[in-house]
């Protein structure tokens, strides 16, 4: 089994690399407290939250609907699909995200018109639907993914421990792997969870324990006789609502081995830095280099937030997403992530703290209070994660 040496950072909830670091961040530490608390009557009392009735209000919504989430543990168990690349070979897959908004509701899967203008050079991989053995089967024209690398983060010195000073992803695609597959007339977010394994083998793990050499690093348990797989979800925010979300691939293996992801060199062909406006395909993610970190070990400090915090192992960076389903129209899986750091004239005021919404950070940006790394403009890093959104808790 691999050795994890550090944690994921970008899109990813922290894992825990050895036993001198701490778990995983509990939800806990974005899920809001029950309205009752202040309240002369229980919790009993309080009529079902106004999501229920119209999901853009308040209240709670699980927006991948397709897969069965674990508040406590932070997971989604979605279906496990399998395919097979045009050599024959096996490839277990699941679908999180398309441009056909009539099969995103139907099959429970998150709608994103963006996704249309990912198809350019190999940001988009081709498939085709065969018959074989009286069932239909995705066949892939290109891309492979190879599981065996040990992934690794080491982190910088403290207390500036990002950048890491290495990496390597668990998870490396060949050069024309994309997440992103084409499959009738639509593209479909397909990302890749284990290549070449048989059933038998892979059913080995429906219980937990996977072999991280065989299958994608967010795997909790694979089962393909059950035809599931559960994955561990990350904590953010989106216009200071705290939502869950899973990250699967990045273009750049910096990128990747931080998110527990794979490397998938097919995303460096879709553009950057474009964000709403005609024809662009990615929505932006905010994250903060040096946010807030805990000040004694044991004690949370509510304020935590960012990559330097992640790597001290003290949980998710708790980045910033843009726009969501039910929040704003502009949704993609594709994250242009914008990284930011407060200046030292905000840590010397004591403005630095936790900071949950994108037009709040643009306008820390705008006083000049946060900054690109390294005092640069602030803006698009370059880098694109694959983050489909799964759930939001207000």
């Amino acid at each position: 089994m691999k050795l994890l040496f550090a944690s994921g950072l970008l899109c990813t909830t922290v894992l825990a690399v050895a036993q001198s670091l701490p778990p995983t961040t509990p939800i806990n530490e974005i899920q809001p407290s029950p309205p009752s608390i202040g309240a002369d009557v229980p919790a009993t009392y309080f009529g079902p939250p106004p999501s229920s009735v119209q999901k853009e209000l308040v209240g709670p919504v699980q927006l991948l609907k397709s897969g069965t989430i674990d508040l406590d543990k932070g997971t989604i168990t979605l279906p496990l699909y399998k395919g097979r690349m045009r050599s024959g070979e096996a490839v277990w897959y699941i679908l999180t995200d398309t441009n056909d908004q009539g099969n995103a509701e139907a099959l429970g899967i998150n709608y994103s018109a963006k996704l249309t203008y990912a198809e350019v050079g190999k940001g988009v991989r081709t498939a085709s639907q065969d018959l074989i053995n009286g069932k239909t089967v995705v066949t892939f024209e290109a891309g492979r993914v190879n599981f065996a690398p040990v992934r690794s983060v080491t982190p910088g010195t403290a207390p500036n421990y990002f950048p890491p000073t290495a990496v390597t992803p668990g998870g490396i695609g060949d050069s024309r792997y994309s997440p992103l597959a084409k499959i009738g007339e639509y593209i479909y977010n397909a990302p890749t969870m284990a290549q070449g394994e048989s059933e038998a083998t892979l059913n080995a793990y429906c219980n937990g324990s996977p072999d991280y050499s065989k299958v994608h690093d967010k795997v909790v348990a694979i089962c393909p006789k059950d035809q599931t797989v559960t994955l561990k979800l990350t904590t953010g925010f989106s216009f200071a609502k705290p939502v869950l979300y899973l990250s699967t691939d990045a273009n750049s293996k910096l990128a990747a081995a931080m998110e527990a992801a794979v490397y998938a060199p097919g995303l460096q062909d879709v553009k950057v830095g474009s964000d709403d406006s005609a024809f662009s395909a990615v929505e932006r993610i905010f994250s903060i280099r040096n946010g807030p970190t805990n000040t004694q070990a044991g004690v949370v400090n509510p304020q935590r937030q960012g990559f330097d915090s992640a790597l001290k192992g003290e949980g998710s960076p708790l980045n910033v997403l843009g726009g969501i389903p039910t929040v704003a129209t502009d949704y993609s899986p594709l994250w242009d992530l914008n990284l930011g750091e407060w200046t030292q004239a905000a840590v010397s005021k004591h403005y630095r703290s936790r900071v949950r919404g994108e037009f709040q950070i643009l306008g820390y940006v705008r006083s000049g209070w946060i900054t690109g790394i390294g005092g640069k403009p602030f803006g698009s890093t370059g880098l694109i994660i694959n983050c489909p959104i799964a759930y939001r808790f207000l």
